[in-house]
């Protein structure tokens, strides 16, 4: 058999921050920890990053990138509402993966002028494809709302979505993160459409959404 070639000493470090920093916080996480975790020397280290904030970067980079292509709407045809819910899905899963940006990001964006130019766009990136999917479903007519309204709610969404990993953090702080609570996120977005949805649509959302009412 074939062996597979080593992974590079550069992405085993980003493995292992992006590892480190999602299960400890990244204020809690330096160097020298990922350097022992890796079992490499810190000079090791500091030959492919200079600083914790260099790590912090790539990864934001990587993230950046994945998100990018997640807020990309769907353009080949109107959405619906299973258009939606995936798009919800997608972007909560890519939250989690970076999970620590979103759940140290006042942090990070008050020390970090990269992070705080870039997320800025990317909340923007997200309102706007909220909104352009909730004028798809209004063009479909399975959705009735008002310019003014798609705004708001698409803002809304945005903020929730943001946001979801820190509240569900602060309602029980001990509770181990398993990405359990990504499902009920998504159901928390969904349920604002729910006044807006017309006929099979509010039916299709109730459907979908079975799951997560209990939880």
């Amino acid at each position: 058999m074939e062996k597979k070639p080593k992974r590079r000493t550069r992405e085993r470090i980003l493995e292992t921050g992006l590892r480190l920093f999602n299960d400890f916080g990244e204020p809690n996480v330096t160097t020298t920890v990922i350097a022992d975790e890796l079992n490499i020397s810190p000079g090791n280290l500091y030959y492919h990053f200079h600083s914790k904030d260099e790590i912090v970067n790539a990864l934001f980079g990587d993230f950046e990138r994945e998100i990018t292509e997640t807020l990309a709407a769907p353009a080949r045809r109107a959405p619906d509402v299973e258009d939606m819910w995936l798009f919800l899905h997608l972007l909560f899963e890519a939250i989690w993966k970076f999970r620590f940006l979103y759940r140290d990001l006042d942090d990070l964006l008050s020390r970090n002028r990269l992070l705080e130019v870039h997320f800025k766009q990317i909340l923007a990136h997200k309102v706007k494809t909220a909104a352009q999917l909730c004028e798809g479903l209004v063009a479909s007519g399975e959705m009735q709302a008002s310019a003014g309204e798609i705004q708001a709610l698409a803002t809304n969404m945005a903020c929730i979505a943001t946001y979801w990993l820190p509240f569900e953090y602060a309602r029980d702080p001990r509770r181990r993160e398993d990405g359990s609570g990504l499902g009920r996120g998504v159901y928390q977005v969904m349920s604002m459409l729910a006044p807006f949805l017309q006929g099979g649509s509010r039916q299709l959302l109730q459907q979908l959404s079975k799951e997560y009412v209990t939880q």
